[in-house]
């Protein structure tokens, strides 16, 4: 502490507006409110070494949010629009086959004709350039690790973690003190389990009268194939193999421009078996026959992982508090069903923008925007989550088949008469899932090929990661003895595999378990925060700008 007291104070800043993340609904709030006041004063901060360097996602986006946010953009040149969808396809995989759901079974919202394949970091890098030229400040390499409150207790800012210190904690010869930007009001839109979000939702007791959060792990691969196994526009999503029928998870091909191909991998994080590794069951899922064609003398390009929020309509936190509010993943309404938030974040940072510029034009500062968490519901993002409520519960409930089977019926009673006439809850949490090791079986994964199965290492190299490994260690075991006490020895190590980069490791030293963390691997994706059964690891931004640098995921 008296070290700490004896740094210099951090300099400040004042704007108008301060934006944590530069996602999708970050800058779509950057965007909207310099499209309502040209006057105001507006920042985006980004933790990544640029903008979209952390962005991960499928993608298939529905545009309805950029169409109301950007009336004209069709009309430009330099989109990342480029793909329109062209086949929807359904499967459902077997061990040795797969069967081919017809169209017309699904709901009409699971319909993506007139959606549009993506790289949604190419899209945050086009609207990071709307931004910047309607006069938005935009600092990526920052990351913000500190709330900061007013003498009311209100949020008045946050501060951009120091640079420059050492392992042991202390300032290094290269040591800068992180700065302070000071707002009238903040966004918080870090995505999924961000650090901010979850010390706010905590300190404001936003979850009170929600249901539990859930939640999911995406991992993704892009790959360059044969022109003959590539067909533009084609997106196809499949469930079963290699999960089984208990595990919930869903696997994806989207077939972009220039013979690329992402495909993706997502396990819901309230599976039971501490011994399931979903990055193997990804890797496997590339065996099948159905899907191993697509990948015949393909070169793999990029690889990535992050987690999903999954807990819809009834798990959402309130989604304002004093001096500002949540907005896109941090806030959690991602559309399951349909493996997609984007548009839903675009149209929160719009909502969030347009309340708080009204706000600020009455004289307003600092208090509580209660007008986003008012009106939310009855919008186009509540409406869409709303009638998928229960599809998560029903597959978490009933398993694969029973559960997406009623999932559908009831997606489809709410397409006819406009509700269902319940809501389920999620039950327990992620973490509260996981079962002891003695109550399963190991799962024997195969040894990768090199060709179309890989290991983890080689995955992250294909990331980018890059963190200065002489800096304390970002993943925070709050109590090592109890990690070793119940994470290994009752849980048989589920860190080890649950992690999509290796971070984790259980090793033998003089004869005693230790619990190492190669956090210079991390990739960011937050799964340990949300799946250690005991919720002992805490995952908090390291150095500004580091972590993956992912080009065109």
């Amino acid at each position: 502490m008296s070290e700490q007291q004896e740094l210099p104070e951090r300099e400040s800043m004042e704007f108008d507006v301060v934006i944590v993340g530069a996602g999708p609904a970050g800058l779509s709030a950057a965007i909207r409110l310099k499209q309502v006041n040209p006057d105001l004063s507006v920042v985006v901060l980004e933790k990544g070494a640029e903008v979209g360097a952390h962005i991960l996602s499928g993608a298939v986006v529905d545009p309805v949010g950029i169409d109301r946010l950007l009336p004209d953009w069709r009309k430009e040149e330099g989109h990342p629009f480029t793909t329109p969808v062209t086949e929807d396809q359904f499967l459902v995989l077997g061990p040795a086959g797969s069967v081919r759901l017809p169209n017309m079974l699904m709901p009409p919202l699971m319909n993506n004709h007139g959606n549009y394949i993506v790289s949604l970091g190419l899209v945050c890098r086009w609207l990071a350039e709307k931004a910047e030229g309607l006069g938005v400040e935009i600092y990526p390499g920052f990351a913000a690790t500190e709330v900061l409150y007013d003498e009311a207790g209100a949020v008045r800012g946050v501060a951009t973690g120091d640079m420059g210190i050492e392992k042991d904690g202390t300032p290094g010869p290269a040591f800068t003190r992180g700065m302070e930007l000071h707002g009238k009001y903040v966004l918080i839109g870090e995505g999924v389990r961000g650090s901010l979000a979850k010390q706010l939702i905590a300190k404001f007791d936003l979850q009170k009268d929600r249901d539990v959060q859930k939640f999911g792990i995406g991992l993704k691969e892009l790959w360059e194939v044969r022109p003959e196994n590539h067909k533009a526009g084609l997106v196809q999503h499949s469930f079963g193999w290699p999960l089984g029928m208990k595990t919930g998870g869903g696997s994806f091909l989207y077939h972009l421009q220039d013979n690329l191909v992402a495909v993706g991998f997502v396990v819901h994080l309230n599976y039971k078996n501490p011994y399931l590794h979903p990055f193997e069951e990804f890797q496997r899922f590339k065996t099948h026959p159905t899907i191993a064609p697509t990948f015949a003398g393909a070169k793999r390009i990029s690889y990535g992982a992050r987690a999903i929020t999954e807990g819809g309509y009834q798990s959402v936190p309130k989604l304002t508090f004093p001096g500002g509010a949540l907005i896109g993943c941090s806030a959690g309404l991602v559309n399951v069903p349909r493996i997609k938030g984007s548009h839903n974040a675009v149209l929160s940072g719009m909502l969030a923008a347009e309340k708080i510029a009204a706000a600020i034009a009455s004289g307003r500062a600092n208090d509580e925007v209660v007008e986003i968490e008012n009106e939310w519901r009855g919008g186009d993002i509540g409406k869409d989550l709303k009638q998928v409520r229960n599809v998560k519960p029903l597959w978490s409930k009933f398993g694969t088949a029973l559960g997406i089977a009623l999932g559908g019926l009831d997606m489809w009673v709410n397409q006819i008469f406009g509700t269902s006439p319940f809501t389920l809850k999620h039950g327990k949490t992620d973490a509260q899932s996981l079962e002891p090791a003695a109550r399963h079986r190991r799962i024997d994964y195969p040894r990768p090929d090199g060709v179309l199965t890989f290991d983890r290492l080689s995955s992250v190299f294909l990331s980018n990661t890059n963190h200065e490994e002489d800096q304390p260690v970002h993943l925070h075991v709050k109590d090592m003895d109890l990690q070793k006490r119940s994470e290994l020895g009752i849980y048989a190590g589920p860190s080890t595999r649950y992690c999509p980069a290796g971070v984790y490791e259980w090793v033998e030293k003089d004869g005693e378990d230790v619990f190492v963390i190669n956090a210079q691997n991390c990739v960011h994706c937050k799964t340990c925060d949300i799946k250690d059964p005991n919720q002992n690891i805490n995952w908090v931004p390291p150095q500004g700008g580091e972590g993956p640098v992912y080009p065109n995921m």
